[in-house]
């Protein structure tokens, strides 16, 4: 590997930067984006178990605000338990806005990466080029420059479009997953109004 990264040159290192970051932030969302963290499988139940009981606390709000996401849009719901059902549903989509944001944590920036990596490898195809040209004078090219330019450039578009692929794929799949996580909060919230406001039982 290290005589393709030499053959590769400088600019392959913000290339090499990339791939690091992208790769920390794909293992990160991975052990992150669990559904059974972020939607516990029996939280509702266990939450409306708590509202037909009338055991409704601080203690107990606090706690289901720190146990997952779902948790915390829960949470804005039995706080408001007592309100009218506008209300109740405004303070979930409030929760809901802010659940949301830390779902999406760091796709930002891996959509970035996917779509700048093959810019940088273009920009190290550029580089290559313009060595290749360099090593071109009046008695000819000098072979051994000549061979350096072209390995840089097509060594640092294969890296630029090797470490964009994957990170797209990451990207796309997280994004998706982000917003089924947000559709069923929705749903299972909705479902807590309606069984506080008496719409189900």
């Amino acid at each position: 590997m290290l005589p393709i990264l030499q053959a590769a040159g400088l600019p392959v290192i913000p290339l090499l930067i990339a791939s690091l970051v992208a790769l920390a932030l794909i293992v990160e969302r991975i052990i992150y984006l669990r559904r059974a963290k972020i939607l516990p499988p029996q939280l509702l139940d266990e939450v409306v178990r708590v509202y037909h009981n009338g055991k409704i606390t601080k203690d107990v709000v606090e706690s289901l605000e720190k146990n997952s996401p779902l948790g915390a849009v829960l949470a804005a719901a039995l706080r408001n338990v007592d309100a009218p059902r506008e209300v109740m549903k405004e303070s979930i989509e409030e929760a809901g806005r802010g659940v949301a944001h830390v779902l999406e944590r760091f796709l930002t920036t891996l959509g970035t990466i996917a779509s700048l990596a093959p810019l940088m490898g273009l920009f190290g195809t550029v580089i290559g080029m313009i060595e290749i040209f360099g090593s071109t004078n009046s008695t000819g090219a000098n072979p051994a420059q000549l061979a350096h330019g072209i390995s840089v450039a097509l060594y640092n578009t294969a890296f630029g479009i090797a470490i964009a692929m994957p990170a797209l794929i990451a990207y796309r799949h997280f994004r998706a997953l982000v917003d089924s996580f947000i559709i069923d909060m929705e749903m299972q919230a909705v479902k807590f109004v309606d069984i506080v406001h008496g719409a189900r039982k």
